[in-house]
């Protein structure tokens, strides 16, 4: 025979002719060997130990969340609008009080007409007033971790007490005098 070897053939040194792109078997073995000799096993040990500590206190982090947010509290949303308009009343003042008229909270709303406010389990009176246009009162019970949505169509008129008491006498004269 001839002293050429042809390409794929074992060479009489044992070595393995390669052809363009072709790895062998022992390149691919010191390969993994790098790779295993660089990261040695204490070392991908810290990583996992690692790993499962940040998971552990990420775990117990969300857990505590429900403790910032008292489970026996809910939100009420207001929206005020003019009424027939569809405009927002921006200010406007909305009053949350107890059932024995004791104010919980004052709120002034966005530039949208939205108020909001995180309050206990319980029965609220909510009152919306306006100088120009007549208070409109609402009763609600916010239940734990539910939002009261209240859709205030302020209709026009006063709500300041005094003007509806010259307003009540004013009207009962002229239905008196039958004007």
């Amino acid at each position: 025979m001839s002293d050429k070897h042809p390409i794929g053939s074992e060479s009489s040194s044992g070595e393995a002719l390669t052809g363009s792109g072709l790895s062998t078997p022992k390149s691919t073995w010191a390969a993994c060997k790098r790779f295993v000799g660089v990261s040695s096993l204490s070392k991908v040990q810290a990583v996992v130990g690692t790993l499962a500590g940040i998971v552990s206190i990420s775990g117990a982090a969300l857990s505590l969340i429900q403790y910032a947010h008292p489970v026996n509290t809910g939100d009420l949303v207001v929206i005020i609008q003019a009424a027939g308009t569809r405009q927002s009343v921006t200010d406007a003042t909305v009053e949350v009080l107890t059932t024995q008229n004791a104010l919980i909270a004052t709120l002034t709303p966005d530039a949208t007409g939205r108020a909001m406010q995180e309050l206990q389990e319980g029965v609220y009176a909510v009152r919306v007033s306006h100088p120009r246009y007549a208070a409109e009162v609402r009763r609600i019970q916010v239940l734990p971790r539910h939002t009261v949505e209240i859709r205030a169509s302020l209709r026009a008129g006063s709500s300041s007490p005094i003007e509806h008491a010259v307003n009540g006498t004013v009207n009962a004269v002229r239905r008196a005098l039958r004007f």
